[in-house]
């Protein structure tokens, strides 16, 4: 097909959006909402994933040395467990402040003793570990506990087995919903093509009389549903952007739903805006084409 051919026919699809203008819009709506349902329960999938590695993050491997390690070797059970492949963060929490640690977790009769032994010297130095990957904190707690000078290095694992498990369910979830949303937006956005072709249905009839081409007639309705597609993925992200973005702003000054729920791990959406505005944008264009292109081929055999 020559070029001069091909913008004429894109064109004629530009222009039959707006000859069609009622069923174009009907397309763009169905397009639109198709885009939203699937498109929240992705980013709500992704988020609560985040959300999930946040709380794990806050699991802790408790690391308490032998009472009068030397300073030297404190610094050097300090370099082995940061070299350690899965360790994130070490942090050293001195006998000093191990003793007031214990103050206030210790019942009120502990307390009462702990006034007659006013001395943190009997508490051993220790470290706070948090891990990258919390589904491998009891291989590391283990490899920590082998290092020289380490008396015990301790980890919730029924923590972590919990937030594993949880994440599987979400996953399985998830996907089931996000799979159940694209068959149902795909019977929509398929049963509203054919509609808006059906009732052109004589102008292709007509077309194909003359002796038009099959690709010929269909250009242009692949031009008109790729461009409402896009139109409608652009709606899509203004309105995805808007709302994620309010309930962001919200969640995130609530400051103990933060530490206690993980919020603090929410995605904000200048991290993922570009890869959002591109899926909306490409997977409206490219079913807003197929499905106007799929929609003619019954027409075509005349």
């Amino acid at each position: 097909m020559k070029l001069s051919g091909l913008k004429y026919l894109t064109n004629q699809g530009i222009e039959n959006i707006w000859k069609n203008k009622m069923m174009a819009f009907a397309t763009f709506c169905v397009l639109l909402i198709s885009l939203l349902l699937v498109g929240c329960a992705g980013l709500f999938y992704i988020n609560m994933n985040s959300m999930i590695l946040g709380l794990g993050n806050q699991n802790e491997i408790f690391v308490c040395l032998f009472p009068s390690t030397p300073q030297e070797y404190v610094e050097q059970v300090d370099s082995q467990i940061q070299q350690l492949d899965n360790v994130d963060s070490v942090v050293f929490i001195p006998k000093e402040e191990a003793y007031k640690r214990m103050q206030h977790q210790i019942t009120q009769q502990g307390q009462e003793i702990l006034r007659y032994i006013d001395d943190s010297e009997f508490m051993p130095d220790g470290f706070s570990v948090t891990v990258a990957n919390n589904d491998k904190i009891g291989e590391t707690t283990e490899l920590i506990a082998r290092i020289e000078n380490v008396e015990t290095a301790q980890s919730s694992l029924q923590v972590a087995e919990f937030l594993r498990e949880l994440r599987r369910v979400v996953t399985l979830i998830a996907g089931a919903v996000i799979i159940a949303l694209a068959v149902v937006s795909m019977i929509m956005i398929s049963n509203t093509t054919k509609q808006s072709v059906y009732s052109r249905r004589e102008e292709i009839q007509i077309m194909k009389y003359v002796g038009a081409t099959n690709s010929f007639i269909r250009t242009p309705f692949f031009v008109e549903g790729m461009v409402t597609g896009f139109f409608a993925g652009a709606g899509a992200f203004f309105i995805t952007w808007a709302v994620y973005k309010s309930v962001y702003d919200i969640l995130m000054s609530q400051g103990m739903l933060m530490s206690a729920f993980g919020i603090g791990s929410l995605i904000p959406f200048n991290k993922i805006q570009i890869i959002t505005a591109v899926a909306y944008l490409l997977i409206g264009s490219l079913v807003g084409a197929a499905g106007s292109t799929i929609s003619t081929r019954h027409h075509l055999d005349v």
